[in-house]
C-alpha cells in the first residue's frame, strides 16, 4: 500500500509525561502514503496520547514529529489543515445547530487564505474560496452517502450519520494525513461495517495516509494495511495484521482479554 519510501508522518523516539506518569515511552511509527494504520491496545495504553501528539495538540517530552519531512514542534497547531493534517474526535465535535453542508464548510476554514477584510467584504479571493468550499462539501456529501441530510440540523440525525458528517468534515479538506480516534465506537455492528468502507474508500480516492485508534478488533484487522499496538506507553508490536494477530507479546498483554471481552 506504500506509494513512496518517504513517511508521510513520523515518530522517532516519542515520549510524553505528565507531572510523574508516563503516558509514551520511546515509540517510533512511520506512516507512509495511501497506508491505513491502526494503532490498538488496552485502556491507558496511550493510544489518544499518540493522536494528541501527531496533532499537535500536545508537545512531547521527547523525541520528534515530523510531517512530509517537516518538524511539527516548529509548527503552530492553527496551521495544521494547511500542512494536510485532519482529525476526528471520540466525542462528536459537530455544530449540532447547523446544517449538515454547513457542518462540512466549515472543514474548508483552514484551507483558506483569505484576509480577514476580504472575508467580510466577501469579494474576490473571499468569494471564490467560499464557492470552492460548498462545491467541495457537495462532492464529499455526494462520497458519503450524505445528500439527502443536507439541510438537515446535524443534531437531529442518528448518531451513526453524525459520525459520517465529522469524517466528511475531515475528508473535505482533501488531508494527506487523516487521524480518526474511534470513527466507530457506538455504531451498530452495520454502521461500522459501512463506515469501514467509505475509510477503505476516502483511503483509494483521495490517496489519504489514515491512522485509525479503533477498539472493534474484528474491524481493524479486516480493514488495516498495518497494525501497531502500545501497551503503557510503549510500542510492543508493528506489523501486518496477521502477524501481530499471532505475536506471543500482543495476546498476552491484549488480544486475549479483547476478544474475552467481546465475547
Amino acid at each position: 500500500m506504500r506509494a513512496s519510501a518517504a513517511p508521510v508522518l513520523q515518530l522517532e523516539g516519542v515520549s510524553l509525561s505528565f507531572g510523574g506518569v508516563q503516558a509514551l515511552r520511546h515509540v517510533d511509527l512511520a506512516l507512509h502514503e495511501r497506508e491505513i494504520l491502526a494503532v490498538i491496545g488496552p485502556n491507558g495504553a496511550g493510544k489518544s496520547s499518540l493522536v494528541n501528539v501527531m496533532s499537535g495538540l500536545y508537545r512531547p517530552t521527547q523525541g520528534t514529529v515530523s510531517l512530509g519531512g517537516r518538524r511539527l514542534r516548529q509548527v503552530p497547531t492553527a496551521r495544521l489543515g494547511r500542512l494536510g493534517v485532519a482529525r476526528t474526535f471520540q466525542n462528536l465535535a459537530l455544530f449540532k445547530g447547523l446544517s449538515v453542508r454547513d457542518n462540512i464548510v466549515l472543514g474548508r476554514v483552514n484551507a483558506m487564505r483569505a484576509s480577514f477584510v476580504e472575508q467580510i467584504i466577501g469579494l474576490g479571493r473571499a468569494r471564490r474560496e467560499r464557492i470552492d468550499a460548498r462545491a467541495q462539501a457537495e462532492q464529499m456529501m455526494a462520497f458519503l452517502d450524505l445528500r439527502a441530510y443536507a439541510e438537515r440540523q446535524v443534531g437531529g440525525l442518528p448518531y451513526g450519520l453524525q459520525k459520517r458528517v465529522e469524517l466528511a468534515r475531515a475528508l473535505v479538506a482533501r488531508p494527506r494525513l487523516l487521524l480518526l480516534d474511534e470513527p466507530m465506537a457506538g455504531m451498530t455492528v452495520t454502521e461500522k461495517s459501512e463506515m469501514a468502507d467509505f475509510v477503505r474508500a476516502a483511503r483509494d480516492q483521495f490517496d489519504t495516509a489514515i491512522l485509525l485508534i479503533e477498539h472493534d478488533i474484528g474491524l481493524v484487522f479486516g480493514l488495516s494495511d498495518r497494525v501497531v499496538v502500545l501497551h503503557h506507553g510503549s510500542k510492543i508490536a508493528d506489523g501486518a495484521p496477521a502477524a501481530v494477530r499471532q505475536d506471543a507479546a500482543v495476546i498476552e498483554a491484549y488480544l486475549g482479554v479483547a476478544q474475552q471481552e467481546a465475547a
